[in-house]
């Protein structure tokens, strides 16, 4: 696609805090939900949402770094890792990011293989038939969390409402207005505007609701904003491991077991990050696998969970919210997610903020999704364009994919369960390998 701002590119600072917040405010749901998740699966109070706003910040900066700045993506709080986070809970601060560590130390390890082999395999492993519809597969198994935000269904089926609905489908149509009709600076800066504007009207009802005493019309919940202060230190990992030390790990069997728990989840997690990566070097007109290198984005990604763990408890993964942003926008500077990242870091000190980030109602969020998520599965069924689906040995990679993957098909080895996503990337592979395969008068036809 065309780029408005390329990686290198530095739109002047004034714009360039409002790109970054545009950035902040299209990852931040997703970030501080996991922490959530963590606490009401475990019955605990380990992880922090401040503190994970801050973790994600760090690690972006490490992955920035570890990266050469030539990867314009946000890492924020990884959802593979709930499950793996809910069990360390039992083991502490200190065994939360152990865990983090282990998960890392993988990463590490695949990286170094990759440095050492090249990265020509993945390419060839993961071809456009292969690697588009996983791309489109991912966007298209968030439908179903866009949706559940939109209906207001996402904490219960009893909350289903069609006022959120239709404030929800207003964020998304004020986004998509301000992106194709707007200005060359609204064009830049949809996803503000649609999430603003929407709040506005959200707000408007709100108290229109609360004057009247109709619950229908009381779409923003003002209680994130009870007992708030101003500034306040987030309860970092670091500082709880400080204080329990590591108290609750008594040996290395319970060592043992929060390796379990992260690194089978890790190695999961691979397919998803070539297929991230696939997908922004797609947006930004680059083959990130080869520059800077997967072993650089797995090293940055590795590094930049534990740097984020250390902070928030959260291991990190590259967001599709982030890769969704930049390519509506067209804006792929990497100095506009280096500020995301120094603006997380000091917004997770700000309780208004945070508060305010819990107050926007999941409605607004699922309009804007709509948006976002469509454009990771757009961008995945882009990459088909070069492939010829009359030619059954590509239409059958490519049915394989997405009916597995919609499906939900998952695989669990015991403890381990790998997502439907990186199974159904699994069976693209074997299908392309064993069926796929071109004579040398078909190669040179």
């Amino acid at each position: 696609m065309k780029l408005v701002y390329d990686i290198h590119d530095k739109p002047p600072i004034r714009k360039n805090l409002v790109y970054a917040f545009q950035q902040v405010l299209a990852i931040m749901a997703a970030t501080l939900l996991v922490p959530v998740l963590v606490n009401s699966g475990s019955g605990t109070e380990y992880m922090s949402q401040p503190a994970a706003l801050c973790g994600a910040g760090f690690g972006t900066l490490f992955y920035l770094l570890m990266t050469q700045f030539k990867s314009p993506v946000f890492l924020g709080s990884s959802f593979a890792f709930i499950a793996p986070l809910i069990g360390a809970t039992a083991f502490g601060y200190m065994g939360i990011f152990l865990g983090a560590v282990f998960a890392g130390l993988v990463y590490v390890l695949i990286a170094l293989i990759i440095k050492a082999t090249g990265s020509g395999w993945v390419n060839k492993l993961l071809p456009p038939v292969v690697i588009g519809p996983t791309v489109a597969l991912i966007g298209l198994s968030l439908c179903g969390s866009a949706v559940n935000n939109l209906t207001n269904t996402a904490v219960s089926a009893d909350n289903y409402s069609l006022v959120h609905i239709l404030i929800g489908l207003l964020a998304f149509f004020i986004t998509v207005f301000a992106s194709v009709k707007g200005s060359k600076g609204m064009k830049l800066v949809p996803f503000i505007i649609g999430i603003l504007g929407s709040y506005a009207i959200a707000l408007a009802l709100t108290f229109i609701g609360k004057s009247t005493g109709s619950e229908a019309l009381k779409i923003i919940d003002l209680s994130a904003f009870d007992n708030m202060k101003v500034f306040e230190v987030p309860d970092f990992t670091f500082l709880g491991m400080f204080k329990e030390g590591s108290s609750k790990i008594s040996g290395i069997g319970d060592v043992f077991n929060i390796f379990m728990l992260f690194a089978p989840v890790a190695f999961v997690v691979l397919a998803e990050h070539i297929a991230d990566h696939k997908n922004l070097g797609s947006v930004i007109n680059r083959d990130l696998i080869t520059d800077p290198g997967l072993d650089k984005t797995l090293l940055g990604d590795g590094l930049g969970s534990v740097v984020g763990a250390f902070f928030g408890g959260c291991p990190n993964t590259t967001y599709g919210e982030s890769v969704g942003c930049v390519a509506i926008t067209g804006n792929a500077s990497i100095s506009t997610i280096f500020i995301t990242a120094i603006y997380c870091i000091i917004l997770s000190f700000f309780q208004p903020f945070v508060a305010f980030v819990n107050s926007i109602p999941s409605c607004i969020v699922g309009g804007v999704c709509i948006a976002l998520y469509g454009f990771i599965a757009v961008s995945g069924l882009k990459m088909l364009q070069p492939v010829d689906l009359n030619d059954n040995r590509n239409l059958f990679v490519v049915a394989a994919i997405l009916v597995c993957g919609i499906g939900g098909l998952e695989l669990r080895l015991g403890s381990v369960t790998i997502s439907a996503i990186a199974t159904a990337l699994i069976v693209g592979i074997l299908v392309n390998v064993l069926f796929n395969r071109r004579t040398a008068e078909e190669k040179a036809e």
